[in-house]
């Protein structure tokens, strides 16, 4: 039976979403709905994703998060959450594209002095800027020097994610006994991508190496007064990270259990012994298809509660307190640790219930676990356990940077 080019995805708007001049959910379907019909040929090419950028440079997506004094579409960080879960039906990769620019765009903006975030925001939307980042925090640190034009950075970053396409790349820099966060042009001369991905999965998703060697950095490009305290808002920069994540992994995880639903009742035959008619009624696929539905609502109602503790960190700005901050990490870490162990449990059984013939390459199926299995090794899910737990029995969330 030929595979059809288009797989029905479960509806997955939020019955309270807020109205905007943009509707980001229908961007998002419109563009996942263009990425699936060769999401397994591209997958198979690996080839790096240009014109998946320019898709989504023409959804108004990139834009999302920037308010709309600014030129963009004042869309809220549910919307943004949103339209990575529905990409990431289609696409793993392209979703952790637009995700991470999220994350870098708002990281930059977060940690600028207001004029300066202003400024950046206005030439982000005017030149529909894609953002990238390098600060892999198990690499050593890259340097800012001082000189008398403004500052030299020099460094190598792996997983650079983004970076390779970016317009814009977010990094921080030790500057004399302490950190800077800088921004950066992705193509300013001496900084070098080194097109080095080499993953099983994601593979379209630019998180090779980077090296800055004797990069002018001007003044204006460092964010805020590098000698300051950074904003008490920036605190929720990492829990924001990890809700991201939290959503491509459960699109990815609804666009595999969509595809295994389309195949089982077209495609699968019943086993001999099933004494059925048809595999969509044998009553043990129906069983553990039902345990993994079970497993997708439970993970999508934690990752939703997780947005709204979220948003309501956010509203708090510059005055949000640390116990303030921990309610939203703590929902956000609870979510993660949940949709981990969920996606990589779906994108697995799956075939289980598709039976033998769905692992032919051609399907391309295996890539939903693929990709998931390896964005989840670059992020210990047992580490984020122990902080869900500790929280809850200790109220702590031991702080670790970048990552918690």
């Amino acid at each position: 039976m030929t595979r059809p080019s288009v797989v029905t995805f479960p509806a997955g708007r939020p019955a309270e979403s807020p109205a905007h001049r943009f509707d980001a959910f229908a961007a998002a379907e419109r563009v996942a709905q263009a990425l699936l019909p060769d999401a397994a040929e591209r997958d198979r090419l690996g080839a790096s994703p240009r014109k998946e950028l320019e898709l989504l440079r023409g959804s108004d997506l990139l834009p999302l998060l920037n308010p709309q004094e600014h030129g963009g579409g004042g869309g809220s960080f549910t919307d943004a959450l949103l339209a990575v879960r529905v990409i990431g039906r289609a696409d793993a990769s392209i979703a952790q594209l637009l995700a991470y620019h999220y994350l870098h765009l708002t990281n930059a903006l977060w940690r600028a002095a207001p004029e300066q975030s202003a400024a950046l925001s206005r030439a982000s939307v005017a030149g529909n800027w894609f953002w990238g980042g390098a600060s892999n925090p198990r690499d050593p640190e890259s340097r800012l020097t001082a000189v008398a034009d403004g500052f030299r950075l020099t460094g190598r970053k792996t997983f650079a994610s983004n970076a390779a396409l970016a317009d814009r790349i977010t990094l921080r820099a030790q500057l004399g006994d302490g950190f800077a966060v800088l921004v950066v042009p992705g193509d300013r001369e001496g900084v070098t991508h080194g097109n080095d991905w080499d993953a099983f999965g994601q593979r379209l998703s630019e998180s090779g190496t980077i090296t800055f060697a004797d990069v002018r950095v001007d003044r204006d490009e460092v964010l805020g007064d590098p000698a300051a305290a950074p904003p008490p808002r920036t605190s929720l920069v990492v829990p924001f990270h990890q809700l991201l994540i939290v959503n491509f992994y459960l699109g990815t995880a609804e666009g595999a259990l969509a595809e295994a639903n389309r195949y089982i009742r077209t495609v699968s035959r019943p086993w001999q012994a099933s004494n059925v008619e048809k595999a969509s009624l044998d009553p043990y696929i129906l069983e553990h298809y039902g345990l993994l539905d079970v497993e997708l609502r439970a993970s999508l109602a934690l990752a939703d509660l997780a947005a709204e503790r979220f948003e309501a960190a956010v509203a708090r700005g510059n005055d949000i307190t640390p116990d303030e901050r921990n309610v939203a990490a703590g929902a956000i870490y609870a979510a993660k640790v949940h949709s981990s162990r969920t996606a990589l449990e779906i994108t697995s059984k799956i075939f289980e219930l598709m039976g033998a013939r769905a692992t032919a390459g051609h399907h391309g199926y295996d890539r939903y676990w693929r990709n998931i299995r390896t964005h989840t090794l670059h992020d210990p899910v047992v580490y984020k356990a122990r902080e869900v737990g500790n929280y809850a029995l200790n109220g702590v969330i031991t702080p670790t940077p970048l990552y918690s």
